[in-house]
């Protein structure tokens, strides 16, 4: 099983994307578990406060140290973590292959920033990733969290209905994928290629090969750069 562990000012923002599709029936399933931990609780002073203004006066809230080192302190007790990672926009970008490399770790600590970002000791002590899900900011690190879980989870063994669907999926052979019709095989004068109703599977695979590098090819030409 794969536990990710998640800190977050909002842990509310997380709960119900778990209890739907794929990620409730991989949690059913024991095949994952998703812990939410609320920062909040891990404060002293009676108005629960995780934040603060920034040094040298820049704009912005910052998710103080405390309650992240005491929820890490405590956490980190109870199992060894494989990977914890900070979502921040200034992170690496998310990838199909850093998925494939998450899908086979038993312990992920997640950080889901908030305001203007965490105070950099937390970083600089515990983060042993930082990932961006791209090259723009939302309110809070909650839902790039849920993309990590969602990307990473799909590709555990059982996951999916079919075994195969994650491994087709685009990125995974640095191509998009290719175009998928389904019933019926003619709506409103458009008909399904001919070539996915012939039964020939090596002309099937070659017609799917052929559109996925000419998707690529317009759309992410960088895909196929060495």
């Amino acid at each position: 099983m794969l536990r990710f562990d998640v800190l977050s000012a909002i842990p509310a923002l997380m709960t119900s994307p778990l209890q739907f599709s794929i990620l409730k029936r991989a949690i059913s399933n024991n095949l994952v578990d998703v812990k939410l931990h609320n920062l909040h609780d891990y404060t002293h002073d009676r108005y629960k406060t995780i934040d603060d203004y920034a040094f040298g006066g820049q704009a912005g809230m910052v998710l103080k140290p405390e309650p992240i080192f005491e929820c890490l302190d405590k956490l980190s007790a109870e199992q060894p973590y494989d990977e914890i990672i900070f979502m921040t926009p200034d992170g690496v970008r998310f990838t199909q292959q850093i998925a494939n490399e998450l899908s086979l770790k038993k312990n992920i600590a997640i950080i889901a920033g908030h305001y203007k970002g965490i105070d950099q000791r937390v970083r600089d002590h515990w983060v042993s990733r930082e990932i961006s899900i791209g090259d723009y900011v939302v309110t809070g690190g909650e839902l790039p969290a849920l993309i990590l879980i969602d990307a990473v989870t799909r590709l555990l063994p059982g996951a999916l209905g079919d075994s195969e669907s994650a491994l087709t999926d685009s990125f995974q052979t640095h191509l998009l994928d290719s175009p998928v019709y389904t019933r019926p095989s003619v709506y409103r004068n458009m008909p399904v290629p001919d070539v996915l109703r012939s039964g020939d599977h090596k002309k099937i695979e070659e017609w799917q090969q052929e559109q996925a590098i000419q998707k690529t090819k317009q759309r992410r030409p960088d895909l196929l750069e060495p």
